[in-house]
């Protein structure tokens, strides 16, 4: 089942750009990945209570001809062969692979919530989205990706690099 997948991208520990840039080619490396677009590369704040540096985040699209849970074990293993911890939500990272958008899949599992439940909510994941699939749509809503920035306040904080 091949099936186009939006995938959010961010770290705020460490070389930020770089790990968000060798994330995306370890994604690429994977023989059931086909790497479609990359978006640019942002400088975000972070949405948490948590004191924290800001990220750097990005998108890609790609094609995916493998089921989304193995997306996601794939993503993992990426996050985890790079040092992410998952000690505190919301918290600081060496990197986060979030799946946004799986084809028209709604997921809600223990394991997989697909779209990404904050996905809506959040600037750094809709713009970097929308730079590279600007007609992304919503599934759970039935809007398209970009008509939920003008509910974002401007606390979110986004600049492209």
């Amino acid at each position: 089942m091949i099936q186009k997948a939006l995938i959010s991208i961010g770290s705020n520990m460490g070389d930020r750009v770089n790990n968000c840039i060798l994330s995306i080619k370890k994604i690429k490396v994977d023989k059931r990945t086909v790497a479609l677009k990359q978006s640019s590369l942002y400088q975000t704040s972070p949405v948490s209570e948590i004191m924290q540096d800001d990220f750097i985040n990005c998108a890609i699209s790609i094609y995916w001809d493998s089921t989304p849970y193995e997306l996601l074990r794939m993503l993992n293993s990426i996050e985890e062969g790079m040092g992410r911890k998952r000690g505190i939500p919301k918290g600081p990272r060496v990197i986060d692979l979030d799946i946004i958008l799986f084809g028209d899949m709604v997921i809600d599992t223990g394991q997989l919530k697909v779209p990404h439940p904050d996905a809506h909510r959040r600037k750094f994941v809709i713009i970097p989205c929308i730079e590279i699939e600007p007609e992304a749509f919503h599934p759970v809503f039935n809007k398209k990706l970009k008509d939920f920035l003008c509910m974002i306040g401007d606390e979110q904080r986004i600049t492209k690099l």
